[in-house]
């Protein structure tokens, strides 16, 4: 008889008996090696009575612990000690859900489904390693304080004897999580594990489980045979079917996975959080006078706040298109910029802010660019360009224009200019020294210029640019 202060393969010092089940006790304990807090189930001693299950059991610990999940506690160590087989897992800080439930008796659909996914992930990664829980139940799903779930206490080495001590009513509470293949003799299978954690999702929905009864063998019959009793009226549709399925007699007709289960019970999950969310926050409107209508689309952000003047009524006219590049960006109106002259864009398209406009009305504006606000009483929204972004344009052009043609006017009166300048300047040179060439150029003051080397050879004939002859 095992008590608080036993040590087990002189390693193992039970402290606390935590949890009792239909394989045997599980103690709170700790490692005197290493001196961590740690869950030491050990076995009842009935099931060593079979020749076999202490080697399969050994076996099964250690395919157990080659799964890394953190929804799946770890198996540290497997021992036999003074005619007792135990394990040693993580000690995981936390209450077991069927606690939970016991104190507040529902969880809502957002929490269970929440619950369900990160069990049903737990769940799949043991199948993918070939291991099947056969015991899931909320006795044996852990729930931290920060709301992460951890499934604990696998139905390892499941051997025929257990399952006489099962339809003999040794096992007591698994009858109430069975799947109706595993009530009949049939072998179970991953299937089995999703009908179980279907039947802990109708508990925390209802507050209840789908069948009670006298005893463990009347129960697992009625899991066989009859439906379930249907979830309360205020149970979401979605999250009905999606219990309804996990519930289904026929394997085939459940998810065909824990992971495909874990996806939905996810993005239910999100779902109703988020409508959570909507419903207990104020509609995002502005309040008083006078109320926007029935029928106005929300633009969500980023867009600009609202203009601080009332709007002219306008007729509805098609979205504005974007800006693009060449008119200046939009910029938060300010009212010291723009405080008297908004655009308004037609109620179809008008954006919806929280905030309220200062004298009080709150349909929306669409602003254009601060540099040059321009209303538009019979429009609900500006032209598709505007027109200084096209007088900036064209005041451009023509001044490049104007630039070039002051350009071309200049070049003309310096090349005339220089033009004139050498004709005179070859004029006199001619003047002083037409009578003072010598043909060999030694007294030209110019022999070493453009015009010298024009000239041809002594003796000939010289034609000027003139068209007068020196010899």
């Amino acid at each position: 008889m095992l008590s608080p202060g036993v040590q087990l393969g002189n390693r193992y010092r039970l402290d606390e008996r935590i949890a009792s089940g239909g394989m045997g006790d599980v103690w709170r304990g700790t490692d005197q090696v290493l001196g961590r807090t740690v869950a030491v189930k050990s076995l009842l001693p009935a099931l060593l009575d079979d020749p076999d299950f202490a080697e399969r059991f050994r076996g099964e610990a250690r395919t157990m612990a080659t799964i890394n999940h953190p929804g799946v506690v770890d198996v540290y160590d497997f021992g036999n000690d003074q005619q007792i087989a135990f394990l040693v897992m993580e000690y995981v800080e936390g209450d077991a859900l069927s606690a939970s439930l016991s104190r507040v008796g529902r969880l809502t659909p957002a929490r269970t489904m929440a619950l369900v996914a990160q069990a049903a992930d737990a769940l799949h990664a043991a199948h993918v390693k070939g291991i099947v829980h056969r015991d899931v139940k909320p006795g044996n799903l852990l729930v931290r304080p920060n709301g992460t779930l951890v499934l604990t206490d696998f139905g390892i080495a499941r051997s025929e004897l257990v399952a006489q001590l099962t339809a003999a009513g040794s096992v007591l509470g698994t009858a109430s999580y069975i799947s109706p293949e595993q009530a009949t003799g049939g072998v179970a299978t991953p299937a089995s594990d999703v009908y179980a954690l279907g039947v802990v999702a109708y508990q925390c929905l209802a507050g209840r489980r789908p069948f009670e009864g006298d005893n463990p063998l009347e129960i697992a019959m009625r899991h066989v045979r009859e439906a379930p009793r249907p979830l309360p009226a205020d149970i979401p549709p979605q999250v009905r079917a999606v219990v309804e399925r996990a519930l289904a007699k026929d394997p085939a007709a459940r998810w065909p996975s824990a992971a495909t289960l874990a996806g939905v019970a996810r993005q239910l999950k999100a779902q109703l959080s988020q409508q959570a969310r909507a419903a207990g926050q104020p509609i995002s409107a502005a309040p008083a006078s006078p109320a926007a209508p029935p029928g106005r689309a929300q633009v969500p952000p980023p867009r600009p706040p609202v203009s601080p003047h009332r709007p002219p009524n306008v007729a509805a006219q098609p979205p504005r298109p974007p800006m693009t590049a060449h008119r200046p960006p939009a910029a938060n109106p300010r009212p010291a910029a723009t405080p008297h002259r908004p655009t308004t864009v037609a109620p179809a398209a008008s954006v919806h802010h929280p905030q309220m406009a200062p004298n009080g009305y709150p349909r929306g504006a669409a602003p254009v660019p601060q540099a040059r606000p321009m209303p538009y009483a019979g429009h609900a929204v500006p032209p598709a360009h505007q027109p200084g972004g096209q007088r900036s344009r064209s005041g451009m052009v023509f001044l490049a224009i104007l630039v070039a043609v002051l350009v071309l006017v200049c070049s003309g009166v310096i090349s005339y200019s220089l033009r004139e300048g050498t004709k005179s300047g070859a004029a006199t040179s001619r003047t002083v020294t037409s009578g003072a060439l010598w043909p060999d150029g030694r007294d030209d003051p110019t022999g070493t210029s453009y015009r010298r080397q024009e000239l041809p050879r002594s003796g000939s004939d010289e034609t000027t640019s003139e068209g007068r002859q020196t010899r």
